[in-house]
């Protein structure tokens, strides 16, 4: 890859550590001077601002591959203002390494109350009851770990309850009604 392909990726990596890891230090002086030097200043803002707005579209979308292929190869082909082959390939390049990692900060920055972090169950037999009809009868052991959102040390707080079959499942009835919306929200 060419030194100036190389920079496309740099400057892109400049871009998604000051928009999306909180890298405020990293300036359009900064990366006009370690990258493009030579570049005159309006020609450098245009690239910028260009190579952001595509940046933007990409990860909005949370392209995978195939459809980050389709898009490049359709800036390819713009009459003004298009990609070059090798330009795409360092978009290529840059997302390969960054899609995991950016995709994981706007999911934590959209999430604004605390999370599950796990959930483990048991099914035990009752041995004690106020009925007779009790003992013996199954119940589930649910505990949940839930990490506190607001807290930057990660405190985890510990929740145990046992249901009974008709709790269990109006839980379950409710959890699909859930998926259904999820899925038709999604489509």
């Amino acid at each position: 890859m060419a030194s100036a392909d190389k920079n496309v990726v740099g400057l892109l990596n400049g871009l998604a550590r000051r928009e999306y890891f909180g890298e405020s230090e990293i300036t359009d002086d900064f990366l006009h001077q370690e990258l493009f030097p030579d570049l005159g200043r309006e020609q450098f803002d245009a690239m910028l601002s260009r190579y952001d707005n595509l940046m933007r579209n990409i990860v909005s979308a949370d392209m995978d591959f195939n459809q980050l292929e389709a898009f490049l190869t359709s800036q390819t082909k713009r009459k003004q203002g298009s990609l070059t082959q090798e330009q795409a390939a360092a978009f290529l390049k840059f997302w390969k390494s960054q899609k995991v990692k950016i995709h994981d900060v706007l999911v934590q920055r959209s999430s604004w109350n605390n999370r599950l972090k796990d959930i483990s169950w048991r099914i035990d037999l009752k041995s004690q009851g106020r009925h007779l009809q009790q003992i013996n009868t199954p119940v589930a052991i649910v505990e949940m770990q839930v990490e506190k959102r607001s807290s930057e040390n990660k405190e985890t707080d510990v929740f145990q309850f046992e249901m009974d079959e008709s709790q269990l499942s109006n839980i379950l009835s409710s959890i699909d009604e859930i998926e259904k919306k999820l899925t038709s929200y999604a489509q």
